[in-house]
């Protein structure tokens, strides 16, 4: 009995670094609040045990200051306190031991895994998850792990922006791939082919999906992990930041029970969240609203989503044909790519169907002649498009540092011609709050053009873009004006409303 260590309660409390240890936080419900003490601030989820108090005082020492918390309020506050941070993950690289990662390539994958969980993993476990989890704490849309012949960079896009986070030694490279192939359920041992994959992870509480690509190149596979976090991407419209009298008009078009209804931009400019903010305003249980999209990123309650394989003939248009076999309502498609998907999408509208879809084109009357460049007939144009919302997301200046900013005379004359007379306009800077960027997250620039009956008549009789434009601005301002009423409200700078939109063009 002597050489036996005793056994150790469920209850009992180890110390970190961030004072309770993250599995007895999580089971027990309590999470640690600020760094000062005692009184130590402690916060409690709903139902949590009394006698966990106990251990929690003996563990840090001194009394305790209880803070009734929700469930939602608790795992926010549990994700904030163990997220672990880039600064950590770079210091993980940097002593990276390859030949020791080989044995964290194991089994595994599968179930939604919980990052904060694993916090005495391998170093390479130890190292992804930090990565992710420091995405996440950043609002990041994409992870880069790209392999040179002498590092491992890591570079995440934040507010649209590739920023580097760490190097990696390049004897890593294959352990760190690796390890995010088994995470995602992909082919090891296949590096001469592109592949596809998606996981399940969770933030003390916060579950995220992250979609991974894989490419090869010349010094290793390239890998692209999206994350797809469900609390940023479902919002309403309200959260979008549509002006009012905008989003009056586009509810206006949404309550149609035909027509289509297109969201345009360049990729990344958040149509497909817009897509969602309407869809969910739509789903009221009396509507049959189903999806075909390419991927899906998010799981929508109450909407029938439908995923795109082209390897087994299911198409845009394909599925578009399925689903209106199946008594929709609302048909939601991810883009109108090709003549096919445009024929059969005009014909649901005329049937009686709403149709929302995307298409990569820079302004919203741009997206008309687009559809008639795909072969689809002005006059059928003229009878089903309701409207068509076209957007940008420009960055928002941090107001720690923004300040004011010298313009020329060119750009005051855009301002005079919107009615703004000697605006202030502001410029990024940056500081530690914004670490260096001068901004703090995005906003969204939009102009919505709604096919009016002069409108109509312009392209049944198959006018240019310039003849649509002169009229589809009557009631609504065009992205230019929006951008630059933006600036001058101090949101966000005048450069990346240029940036965005492009330094040409009419007010």
């Amino acid at each position: 009995m002597s050489g036996q260590a005793p056994p150790q309660d469920e209850t009992t409390a180890p110390r970190t670094g961030h004072g309770l240890d993250y599995a007895f936080a999580k089971t027990h419900g309590l999470v640690q609040l600020d760094e000062t003490g005692p009184p130590h601030r402690i916060g409690v989820r709903p139902g949590s045990d009394p006698l966990a108090l106990v251990e929690a005082r003996r563990a840090l020492g001194g009394t305790l200051d209880v803070v009734m918390l929700t469930t939602a309020d608790f795992d926010a506050a549990l994700a904030r306190r163990y997220a672990v941070s880039s600064e950590a993950a770079r210091s993980l690289a940097q002593g990276f031991d390859a030949d020791a990662a080989i044995d964290a390539l194991g089994d595994g994958a599968g179930v939604t895994a919980d990052l904060l969980d694993n916090q005495d993993d391998a170093p390479v476990i130890r190292l992804i998850n930090g990565l992710i989890a420091e995405a996440i704490h950043q609002g990041a849309s994409d992870i880069h792990v790209e392999p040179y012949e002498n590092a491992l960079i890591v570079r995440m896009r934040v507010d649209g922006q590739l920023r580097e986070v760490l190097q990696a030694p390049p004897r890593s490279k294959a352990r760190i791939v690796s390890r995010i192939k088994v995470m995602a359920r992909l082919d090891i041992a296949e590096k001469r082919l592109p592949q596809d994959g998606r996981l399940s992870l969770s933030l003390g509480g916060r579950t995220v999906d992250v979609r991974v690509a894989t490419l090869p190149s010349r010094y290793g596979e390239r890998v692209v992990m999206r994350i797809l976090d469900k609390d940023q991407a479902l919002r309403s419209l309200e959260a979008l930041g549509l002006p009012g009298a905008l989003q009056e008009r586009f509810r206006g078009l949404l309550s149609a029970p035909n027509g289509i209804l297109l969201a345009t931009g360049p990729t990344g400019s958040g149509k497909t969240t817009t897509l969602y903010a309407a869809l969910t305003l739509l789903n009221d249980k009396a509507r049959n609203i189903l999806t075909v999209e390419d991927p899906i990123e998010y799981a929508i309650e109450g909407v029938g989503q439908t995923q795109v394989n082209p390897k087994i003939g299911l198409t845009f248009a394909s599925g578009l044909r399925a689903i209106l076999r199946q008594d929709p309502d609302v048909v939601m498609i991810g883009e109108i790519r090709d003549p096919e998907t445009a024929q059969i999408a005009v014909q649901a509208s005329l049937t009686g169907h709403l149709v929302l879809s995307t298409a990569h084109t820079n302004s919203a009357v741009a997206a008309i002649t687009r559809l008639k460049d795909m072969g689809v007939e002005p006059y059928l144009l003229a009878s089903t498009v309701r409207g068509v919302l076209a957007q940008r997301l420009v960055r928002r200046l941090c107001a720690a540092c923004k300040a004011p900013a010298v313009i020329g005379p060119s750009e005051r004359a855009q301002f005079t011609a919107l009615g703004l007379e000697d605006p202030t306009v502001f410029e990024a800077r940056g500081c530690p709050a914004c670490k260096g960027s001068g901004y703090v997250g995005r906003i969204g620039l939009y102009e919505l053009v709604t096919v009016t009956d002069d409108l109509r008549r312009l392209i049944h009789t198959d006018a240019n873009e310039d003849q649509l434009a002169a009229v589809a601005f009557q009631e609504g301002e065009s992205l230019r004006a929006a951008g630059l009423r933006c600036a001058a409200a101090g949101t966000t700078s005048l450069s990346d409303v240029l940036r965005a939109l492009g330094g040409g063009g009419a007010v």
